[in-house]
């Protein structure tokens, strides 16, 4: 009799620990799910900040003189293909390219003196400079979260509980192979 009673305590504690590991899991990816959204999030605030100032710097560019017509052009219908939304490949994709068209842009027009002395431009170039500047660290953030992420789903047991937590796999906000080609300064001041 004793017998059956020590094991059916040694069952139902087996149980409770079972049942405690399995809570604690899935909330620590619960957690990992919520740290991704936010890190997009905080991404995604200073996103919306750069689309405010891009037509401002645009407006400014033009005015000064039509040059660069071409480029002027490429970031306003890559602005217009970012839009809102979560971190879908795509988005993230022309993310990228804008960042690097308002790079290509600031470069380019370094060759007007006119341009380089107008107050406007100056506070323009600062602001978004610095957006791309918290951009690039918060982005470092991101993808540790979604690394993070992406490997709980493949670990073991985590992944037993990954469709109950509604983790899904997320693409990293990565450097584009224009991003990471050597950039050739002296060609873009020739224009």
């Amino acid at each position: 009799m004793i017998w059956i009673d020590v094991t059916v305590f040694a069952l139902l504690l087996l149980a409770v620990a079972v049942v405690t590991y399995g809570v604690t899991l899935y909330n620590a990816l619960v957690a990992v799910k919520h740290q991704v959204d936010q890190a997009w999030s905080n991404i995604d605030v200073l996103l919306k900040q750069r689309h405010e100032e891009l037509p401002k710097l645009i407006d400014v560019v033009k005015s000064h003189a039509g040059y660069e017509q071409e480029l002027i052009e490429k970031i306003t219908a890559l602005r217009a293909r970012t839009g809102r939304g979560g971190p879908d490949a795509e988005r993230l994709a022309a993310e990228q390219q804008l960042s690097l068209g308002i790079g290509r842009l600031l470069a380019t027009a370094e060759a007007y003196p006119d341009l380089k002395a107008s107050a406007s431009y100056l506070e323009l170039q600062r602001r978004i400079t610095g957006l791309e500047e918290q951009i690039a660290h918060r982005r470092e953030y991101y993808n540790a979260s979604v690394n993070l992420n992406n490997v709980r789903m493949e670990q073991f047991p985590d992944m037993l509980l990954v469709g109950l937590a509604g983790l899904l796999r997320r693409p990293l906000f990565a450097a584009s192979s224009e991003e990471r080609a050597d950039m050739n300064a002296g060609a873009l001041l020739a224009r």
